[in-house]
């Protein structure tokens, strides 16, 4: 399948995450998920098995996650969940072992409830800058790529320039203790004029 044919029916998108989740605390998306099985039919018995002896452990270890069992008879099993955004998803559990209920009650766990879309990039950011993103690696000197390690050279604290700011405290300190020595330079200069009057 071609990207023009993914975009056509299934669309990109950028990486996001939802309201800016995790920034300052992670709230998981997973709001309630439903589990809807028949009691006699063959197809449910993986979900059966996973209600009986997984159920309760994931229900403690999401306590935000509302769990609901819905009983069907005659009808095949699913998974049902919904997410914050408004968002569903269904799995369809026919004839699946309880391990592989329990790696997909993993997965819409940790889903943020947007659909499956192509990602154009794998990093995104609000405001992007005009001279690309910064690495570490910019404006460093090409040969450290092909250097041999251990390298004493390279080991060395780089030695940097005074900055203008630095400069400009080392000059004011100096004048400072020039003038405690000699005085203010308009004092001087008033006495000179006073003492020619």
């Amino acid at each position: 399948m071609t990207s023009r044919t993914w975009n056509q029916f299934w669309g990109s998108r950028f990486v996001k995450a939802p309201l800016q989740n995790g920034v300052g605390r992670y709230v998981q998306q997973l709001q309630r998920i439903t589990l809807k099985f028949c009691k006699t039919h063959g197809n449910s018995r993986g979900m059966r098995e996973y209600i009986e002896k997984e159920l309760i452990h994931f229900a403690r270890e999401n306590p935000g996650v509302v769990v609901y069992v819905k009983p069907r008879r005659h009808r095949a099993p699913c998974l049902k969940a919904e997410y914050l955004n408004g968002g569903e998803d269904y799995i369809s559990t026919h004839q699946l072992p309880c391990e592989d209920i329990v790696r997909w009650m993993a997965y819409l766990k940790g889903r943020s409830g947007y659909p499956t879309e192509r990602l154009r990039k794998l990093q995104h950011t609000d405001h992007p800058s005009i001279q690309g993103p910064w690495t570490p690696w910019i404006h460093r000197d090409q040969q450290i790529n092909i250097a041999n390690y251990p390298n004493e050279e390279l080991s060395q604290a780089p030695v940097t320039e005074k900055s203008a700011t630095e400069i400009l405290r080392e000059l004011f300190e100096r004048q400072k203790l020039v003038e405690s020595e000699e005085g203010p330079v308009e004092t001087k200069e008033a006495l000179e004029k006073s003492s020619s009057n």
